[in-house]
């Protein structure tokens, strides 16, 4: 058995769940490319995939809190893949769980996916939490948005879940990544089920910009406090590049090194009244940190 999910933090916990269950034992493979953000035009060819590719690149370099080299090499998702057809070849029993839960991240890793497993249809599972209420570590129901927030043990129940990807949805599926693929769009939101909207690259701009003040204070607060508060997210990097296109074509006020770290400059809305009370002449402004 193949377990398949998309981020690490899910595999951890997916980890666990196998040691309660020898019945699940297997290889846990992650799909670790966000393709909620970012191009996806003619994604099936290598020059569509190596567009995406220098997309990632330049976000991760113009970032300053992450290694672009270091971080790319982390993400295979090809290689993975190959791993898992070799997998699949080289035994007719060995079958595939595709683990998603309901969120734009999980669903389109999902698509992408089955886009590369249409030979293999009869041997794919999915497990999709779909609006599914879970018991939280206190005792409480929740509805989970990321598998990695279920307990071990509650994962247990949810392996029930597990159904064959029928015939139907490898071809729609299929079509509906083509669909999305070819649109041409920057990001993909989940509208409900397993149905992907889509938006330009500043969808998340003035929900961003709420975040800057009349007062400095450091980047990465704002980007923090824009995750903490937004029902809507999406990943830092995306963010970070997002920031510094609003700081460029507002003319906010900078104090530090834009092109250091978000921690190493500050940022503040010259349009904006500050919040803070009134100082002496002699007094400067304090960094928030």
């Amino acid at each position: 058995m193949i377990h398949v999910c998309f981020q690490p933090a899910d595999k951890q916990v997916l980890e666990q769940v196998l040691t309660l269950d020898e019945s699940l034992a297997g290889d846990i493979k992650v799909i670790a490319d966000d393709y909620a953000v970012g191009p996806l035009l003619y994604l099936d060819t290598p020059d569509g995939w190596q567009m995406r590719r220098n997309w990632w690149t330049e976000l991760l370099q113009q970032s300053g809190d992450y290694n672009a080299d270091e971080a790319l090499s982390m993400v295979d998702d090809k290689l993975v893949v190959h791993h898992i057809k070799k997998a699949l070849d080289d035994n007719p029993e060995e079958i595939v769980w595709i683990w998603a839960a309901q969120n734009k991240h999980d669903v389109s890793g999902y698509y992408w996916l089955l886009s590369q497993l249409g030979k293999y249809e009869g041997r794919v599972y999915i497990i999709y939490l779909n609006n599914l209420p879970f018991i939280n570590d206190k005792g409480g129901i929740f509805y989970p948005l990321w598998l990695f927030e279920i307990q071990p043990k509650e994962f247990l129940k949810a392996k029930k879940l597990a159904r064959l990807v029928t015939p139907a949805e490898f071809e729609i599926d299929t079509d509906e990544w083509r669909r999305v693929c070819d649109a041409g769009k920057i990001v993909r939101l989940l509208e409900g089920g397993k149905k992907l909207g889509q938006a330009n690259e500043d969808f998340y701009d003035k929900a961003l910009s709420k975040y800057v003040t009349g007062d400095f204070q450091k980047a990465n607060r704002v980007i923090q406090s824009f995750l903490s508060k937004e029902k809507e997210i999406t990943g830092d990097v995306f963010l970070i590049w997002r920031l510094k296109k609003l700081i460029k074509d507002n003319e906010w006020e900078v104090r530090g090194d834009i092109n250091l770290t978000t921690r190493d400059y500050d940022i503040k809305n010259p349009n904006l009244p500050s919040l803070r009370k009134k100082k002496s002449d002699t007094e400067t402004d304090t960094e928030t940190e």
